[in-house]
């Protein structure tokens, strides 16, 4: 049984009424893998925005594995301290991460957020050397578009994360950098310059599926629309 731990801000959690990447991945993966899996994580709800909590579990599509580590307002900064007993507890096999978004905006720059980068991998592989990641650099959004030296700190960042994955990959334990479709656009494909609709969703979890079958031949070309 292969398990998946999707770790993430509010794109990944995503909110009431929605069906979230994580559910195209699933759909994906039931079309691709040949094997038993499962998604696995210590939280499973959606964020209410009504109440601004993590409390909804409204699914437009609620049969499927809703397990999963992520949060609204969360990043490498909030992540980084929890991995380590998280991948032990919850036994997870590969990590799909899509965080720092909310570091750059908030808490830390490009460069000291790399560093939370490398202290999250060093955690995970602490409680399993054998760990599989895959990492999304952070997406087009609506901030970067609207403030240049916030578009500057994104680049910078995705620049040393794409070095930071070249540097710890390892044979056992192996790290790959997935690429955001090249039609990813705020404007059609999130419903707020930043958070994700339907097709940003198939998009974001065409990214993962992508690098997991090119990188590790796990699964196949991505299946949804």
């Amino acid at each position: 049984m292969l398990r998946f731990m999707s770790v993430g801000d509010s794109m990944t959690i995503g909110s009431a009424g929605e069906h979230t990447w994580r559910y195209r991945m699933w759909q994906h993966l039931c079309a691709t893998y040949g094997g038993p899996f499962t998604f696995v994580g210590p939280r499973e709800t959606l964020h209410d925005q009504t109440t601004d909590a993590p409390t909804s579990y409204a699914y437009a599509d609620p049969d499927f594995p809703r397990a999963h580590l992520a949060g609204w307002g969360e990043g490498w900064h909030h992540m980084a301290p929890l991995i380590r007993e998280m991948v032990s507890t919850c036994r997870a096999d590969v990590l799909l991460v899509s965080l720092g978004l909310i570091d750059l905006g908030f808490y830390t720059d490009a460069e000291q957020t790399a560093d939370n980068v490398r202290v999250f991998v060093a955690e995970a592989r602490a409680a399993d050397p054998r760990i599989r990641m895959a990492v999304l650099p952070v997406i087009p959004n609506i901030r970067a578009e609207a403030d240049p030296s916030f578009a500057t700190q994104v680049t910078r960042f995705n620049d040393l994360l794409a070095k930071t994955v070249i540097d710890l990959d390892e044979p056992d334990s192996p790290l790959l950098l997935a690429t955001p479709p090249a039609s990813y656009d705020i404007h059609t494909d999130t419903y707020d310059g930043t958070h994700p609709n339907a097709d940003g969703e198939h998009k974001i979890a065409q990214a993962f599926a992508e690098a997991m079958y090119e990188g590790w031949g796990l699964g196949g070309p991505y299946t949804g629309s």
